[in-house]
């Protein structure tokens, strides 16, 4: 009798293992890993290749941060620069060569009355370190408390930041409309909703018994991104200026996801015209690694030596890849091309709206693009919109993953699918993204029939 030859099973892929301890290790606060189960290995502009052998097109861009793609040649060089020269990576706050480049590059690129009478806080590593750096400041300067902040803001993660941000809970931070054209809080949109808004907050400013005090500071981003890619009016952001300015209240504005060319002009602020009285600034800045600073007028530098600081505030590898980042996307005109793009896919993106009665807006500015996802079925609410779409939105970004697309959710009710690609793709990588989506929405409505909203339309 032959004896049977057990074959062992084969073991699962490397990738799956990696996924599998990652799940068990990692906190439940994870975010990007839960819907988008890759394990990236490779990665250049555009493309990244997963451990499995998949390549996929990111737009996500390290939501945001990655304005030249992935390992770009400039900044890969830039970083080489630094680690053959032999120049220290760590010096807290300490003046260097590779420093004063970072910083002349970054003012050369800022409006001039900024650049001119500015003075530069370099901060922790990330965004929210800013803002956090920024909330600082004007207290000190003004010797007032409290802030004005917008509904669905997001600043960040940190315990101020997260208070001025639109899901915050029992905070004193006075929170303001900002101008959501499709789901107008006044039932409105268009001018009339912003012009709305707008003597909203001249009223609470002027109202002595609105129970809002003269706030130490505003914060506003000029295009919201976790808040469902939603531009602020250049005309309404005028406003802002004017109103803070003749009431001597320091105008903070988030450039942390729009800045370096994302938006069509090097920093969104530009296509109103406004100038700041501080302004957030990372992602983008560090050219993929951490870097974070506040830029504000010199009228505010109230603070003490050793006021604020922070141990990682010194990294030099970051300032030499930011610094090449900064100066090729001024020397390529990057944002001006991020301009004339953007809306050649935001025009194809409208069209693709017209043939799915599931996309209830489409919006956005450069490269900064969204599109949100409703019920088609259910009844237009007083302002003409639908309820979101959080399940189909879902369902959209996973077809996108499976078609080799990468896409991140935003938005009021995680219905809006965000489009972030780097500023260096070119004609045809735009093709083949807005290909990819909407066959990924056909897909996704196929095998999501009927109503999929579960949230209400009211902000």
């Amino acid at each position: 009798m032959a004896l049977t030859e057990t074959v062992p099973a084969a073991a699962p892929p490397a990738h799956e293992g990696i996924l599998r301890r990652q799940s068990l290790r990692e906190s439940a606060a994870r975010t990007y890993a839960r819907s988008l189960p890759i394990v990236p290995v490779r990665a250049r502009g555009l493309t990244i290749e997963g451990a499995d052998g998949r390549r996929y097109l990111d737009c996500l861009s390290g939501a945001g941060t990655l304005a030249l793609g992935h390992n770009h040649p400039v900044v890969l060089e830039a970083i080489r620069t630094v680690l053959d020269s032999g120049a220290p990576l760590h010096v807290l706050d300490l003046a260097t060569p590779v420093k004063d480049d970072f910083t002349t590059e970054l003012f050369a690129t800022l409006p001039r009355e900024l650049a001119e009478r500015g003075r530069i806080q370099f901060c922790g590593p990330a965004g929210t370190d800013a803002v956090e750096a920024a909330f600082k400041l004007v207290r000190t300067a003004t010797g007032r408390d409290g802030l004005m902040a917008f509904s669905g803001a997001y600043h960040g993660m940190t315990a101020e930041a997260l208070a001025a941000s639109g899901g915050a809970q029992h905070t004193s931070v006075a929170r303001l409309p900002y101008p959501y054209d499709y789901r107008c809080p006044f039932g409105t949109g268009g001018e009339r909703g912003a012009e709305l808004a707008a003597r909203w907050t001249q009223n609470l400013l002027d109202d002595h018994k609105s129970g809002v005090p003269r706030p130490a500071g505003m914060i506003l981003e000029p295009v919201q991104g976790e808040g469902g890619v939603i531009p602020a009016p250049d005309g309404w952001l005028r406003r802002m200026r004017e109103l803070t300015a003749a009431r001597q209240i320091p105008l903070i504005v988030d450039e942390v996801q729009t800045g370096v060319g994302r938006t069509g002009t090097f920093w969104a602020i530009e296509h109103s015209g406004i100038v700041p009285d501080v302004l957030v600034l990372s992602k983008a800045i560090g050219g993929s690694l951490p870097l974070a600073v506040i830029v504000y007028r010199e009228e505010l530098d109230a603070w003490q030596p050793g006021a604020h600081a922070g141990t990682f505030r010194g990294n030099q590898l970051a300032m030499a890849a930011g610094r090449a980042t900064l100066a090729h996307v001024r020397a390529n005109g990057l944002a001006e091309r991020a301009g004339v793009l953007g809306a050649r896919m935001l025009d194809r993106l409208r069209a693709l709206a017209g043939t799915h009665d599931c996309i209830g807006d489409v919006r956005g500015r450069g490269l900064m693009l969204g599109l949100e996802f409703v019920d088609p079925g259910a009844d237009l609410d007083p302002g003409g919109a639908r309820p979101a779409a959080p399940q189909l939105a879902a369902a959209v970004q996973r077809a996108c993953l499976d078609r080799g697309l990468i896409v991140e959710l935003g938005g009021r009710h995680s219905a809006v699918v965000r489009l972030l690609p780097p500023l260096t793709i070119t004609d045809e990588q735009a093709d083949a993204i807005l290909d990819r989506l909407a066959d990924a929405i056909t897909a996704a409505v196929r095998t999501n029939p009927g109503p999929t909203a579960s949230s209400p339309t009211t902000l």
